[in-house]
């Protein structure tokens, strides 16, 4: 049988992948059009979907200023969590490929706002729809020598546009995680081929690395490199946390509880755990900061609701006559969180009270702050199983969360020491970086020779 004809069942027909790509197409859009009223419906409430609707269909902005003959690098991440795990990988490449411009795409319009406020709005764009036409476009367009993607975005269209335009495919900080693998395993029928379009994969951890060429990545083509987002780069401190970490000096406030990446379900666990900790602290200050920008009027409510609301973010306008002490800061802003984590004498990393699969908690560890987190961490497996083997993160079951926050905050000695473990850990998985550069370098010089 020839490589692009795939068997279907037992029934010894085939099917070419041509074909595949067509239905697979047909039915994507068809998707699409069904489900219109709900996308609609969404576009009008948050704006999450609208942001970017142009661009998603293969308009290309005038802003990027693409230039004739210009050499470029197509670096593709999903959201926040992405953008700031390749965010080192990105700036090593624009020092190492100097000859080349790389160019970054989002698919959230949170990670679209932090990627523009990191790498220049000229550089960003939203990544299109997989539907031919619109990958076509912005292949045309952008005419990349290399494409990288961060973790495990297996767009079929996109992967055989980025191949068959002369590129080479490299998917970088690659993760299987243990919800995905099951469906993965199910359709390594059609994967196998989807895969061949890819050069390189650069996986977070050998069982990573075990699960995709399970699922049909060839074995010669995957390597470990570590995971990039222990990579994690010290944020420029914007003015609004100078400004906090001076008012809360000025007050005598603290102890500071930074809940980060909050989503639903969690806010009223932590406002009582908070609120539980206030009889003893009455001049803690709890930083609050949800995880998506539609939750931010849900959470302002929750806080208002229990009287205990000092500021929001977003109403600040440099200055605010209001005591901080005993109350809590709202942070309804995007790209501000992660330098948030410098001020905590607490930190709790969310998504994980609840059953979401937890966030990421080097952002908080690489400034040496303690971390809690709930028992649902699942997506950062290997991240949370290098902290919990050196004691560097307290992992507290959703019930027990109010007493285990307040345990370390009566514990000076216990938080110094679980933070400084933390920090240890960061440093010591450090390196993935310098092994997926090599990977890339590899890659690029493959397709000049």
């Amino acid at each position: 049988m020839r490589p692009e004809q795939l068997p279907l069942g037992g029934t010894g027909a085939a099917i070419t992948m041509a074909a595949v790509y067509l239905i697979y197409s047909l039915l994507l859009a068809l998707g699409l059009l069904l489900s219109s009223p709900w996308w609609i419906v969404q576009a009008i409430r948050h704006g999450k979907y609208r942001a970017g609707l142009r661009e998603r269909l293969g308009v290309v902005p005038e802003r990027l200023r693409l230039v004739a003959n210009e050499r470029r690098i197509w670096v593709h991440a999903v959201s926040v969590g992405e953008v700031l795990a390749i965010s080192s990988l990105l700036g090593t490449l624009r020092a190492s490929f100097p000859e080349h411009r790389v160019v970054l795409s989002t698919t959230t319009l949170t990670g679209q706002t932090l990627a523009r406020q990191r790498f220049g709005e000229e550089n960003v764009f939203y990544f299109p729809i997989d539907i031919g036409w619109c990958v076509r476009r912005w292949m045309r367009a952008v005419r990349p020598e290399l494409v990288v993607l961060a973790e495990t975005e297996f767009w079929p269209n996109f992967l055989r546009r980025a191949k068959t335009s002369g590129a080479r495919v490299a998917v970088v900080n690659a993760r299987i995680s243990d919800r995905s693998f099951p469906g993965y395993l199910r359709a390594r029928g059609l994967l196998r081929s989807v895969l061949r379009n890819v050069d390189a994969f650069a996986a977070q951890s050998s069982e990573d690395a075990r699960r995709l060429v399970e699922i049909g990545a060839g074995a010669s083509r995957v390597m470990v490199a570590g995971n990039l987002k222990f990579e994690v780069t010290s944020p420029t401190e914007p003015e609004f946390v100078r400004w906090l970490r001076e008012k809360v000096t000025q007050e005598h406030a603290g102890p500071i509880i930074v809940a980060g990446s909050t989503v639903e379900g969690e806010e009223s666990i932590v406002l009582d755990a908070c609120a539980f900790a206030l009889r003893k602290f009455s001049r803690a200050v709890l930083v609050l900061a949800p995880r998506h920008k539609e939750r931010f009027e849900n959470a302002a409510s929750l806080v208002q609701q229990r009287g205990m609301l000092s500021l929001r973010r977003s109403s600040w306008n440099g200055v605010h006559s209001g005591n901080l002490a005993g109350g809590i800061v709202l942070l309804d802003s995007i790209g501000e969180l992660a330098s948030m984590y410098a001020l905590a004498d607490v930190a709790f990393v969310g998504g994980s009270l609840v059953p979401r699969g937890g966030h990421n908690i080097l952002e908080a560890a690489q400034f040496g702050t303690p971390v809690i987190t709930g028992p649902y961490t699942e997506n950062f497996r290997d991240i949370m199983r290098a902290f919990i083997d050196e004691d560097a993160v307290v992992v507290a079951q959703t019930d027990q969360f109010a007493s285990e926050l307040l345990e370390l905050l009566n514990d000076d000695a216990k938080r110094r020491s679980i933070g400084e473990r933390g920090l240890k850990v960061v440093r010591a998985n450090a390196g993935a970086t310098g092994r997926t550069l090599e990977l890339l370098r590899d890659l690029i010089k493959r397709r000049g020779s």
